[in-house]
C-alpha cells in the first residue's frame, strides 16, 4: 500500500542544510495499523506531509497503492489527496454552525455527489454517531467531535487514512476511545497511519516506527511501545525547518 524507498527531504537556508529525512526506507500493507514516534524534529511532520502528499521529497521514490507520486505536479497531487488519502489532525476543524451531518459530507459537495447525504450517514455510523448526526459540535463532546472528523475523512472512502495526533486535544479515557476506533478501522482492512507522541497510543498499534534526527532508528511490534516513552521527552537536537 505504501512504500517509501531512500526518501530524503532536505531543507537549505543560505549556507546551512537539513536533512529532516534522510534515506528513510518504509513499507506498509493494506490494512495495517502503524504508529510513527519521534521526538521534537525527529522528522514526524516531514513524513507526515510527505505521505499524505502535502509536500515533495528532495529525493527517492514514494508509491501509494502502487503511484509513484513523489515526482507528481500539484493539480496531480490535489487529486491523489482528495481521492486516497483521509486526513485526521488534532485540532477537529467542524465548521461550529453546521451539523454533524453535513459536516461530513463537506467532502463530497465538491464532487456534486448525489448520494452524499447517504454516504455520510454511513461515515457517522462506521464511527459510532448516526445518533448524533443532527448535532451541532458544541453539543458534542471533544471525543465525539473528533468522531465526526474521522467520519469526514472517511467519507470519500480513501485508501489512506492518515491522523496526525489525533488524540492531542482529548482526556485519557476519549484518547483511549479514538485509539480502539482507529484499530476497529484497521481491522475492518482501512489502512491506518497515526502520528503520535503518546507512547499508550501508539501502542494500540501493531507496529511502531521510531524516527530520529530523520532516520529510522526502531520498527517493533505495539506491545514494546512502553519502551519508546522516554523519546516524547527528549531535547530538541536538530534546527531547521522540521519542527516534529
Amino acid at each position: 500500500m505504501i512504500q517509501l524507498d531512500s526518501i530524503s527531504k532536505v531543507y537549505r537556508t543560505g549556507d546551512s542544510e537539513v536533512r529532516a529525512l534522510d534515506e528513510v526506507d518504509l513499507a506498509v500493507a493494506a490494512g495495517e495499523l502503524v504508529a510513527i514516534m519521534g521526538p521534537s524534529g525527529s522528522g514526524k511532520s516531514t513524513m507526515m506531509n510527505i505521505l499524505g502528499c502535502l509536500d515533495a521529497p528532495s529525493s527517492g521514490r514514494y508509491l501509494l497503492g502502487g503511484t509513484d507520486v513523489s515526482r507528481l505536479d500539484d493539480d496531480d497531487l490535489a487529486d491523489i489527496r482528495n481521492q486516497r488519502i483521509g486526513f485526521v489532525f488534532q485540532a477537529y476543524n467542524l465548521l461550529a454552525r453546521t451539523s454533524a451531518l453535513a459536516n461530513v459530507e463537506l467532502p463530497l459537495l465538491y464532487a456534486k455527489d448525489r448520494s452524499r447525504t447517504r454516504r455520510a450517514l454511513a461515515a457517522l455510523d462506521e464511527v459510532g454517531l448516526s445518533d448524533r448526526a443532527h448535532h451541532l459540535p458544541n453539543e458534542l463532546s471533544g471525543g465525539q467531535q473528533q468522531r465526526v472528523a474521522i467520519a469526514r475523512a472517511l467519507v470519500t472512502e480513501p485508501t489512506m487514512l492518515l491522523a496526525d495526533e489525533p488524540t492531542g486535544n482529548l482526556d485519557s479515557s476519549a484518547s483511549a476511545e479514538i485509539a480502539q476506533l482507529l484499530v476497529r478501522l484497521s481491522e475492518a482492512g482501512r489502512t491506518v497511519v497515526l502520528i503520535t507522541h503518546e507512547a499508550e497510543i501508539a501502542a494500540c498499534a501493531k507496529r511502531i516506527v521510531r524516527l530520529r534526527d530523520g532516520r529510522i532508528v526502531g520498527d517493533t511490534a505495539g506491545d514494546t511501545a512502553g519502551d519508546t516513552a522516554g523519546d516524547t521527552a527528549a531535547p530538541e537536537n536538530r534546527s531547521g525547518a522540521e519542527a516534529g
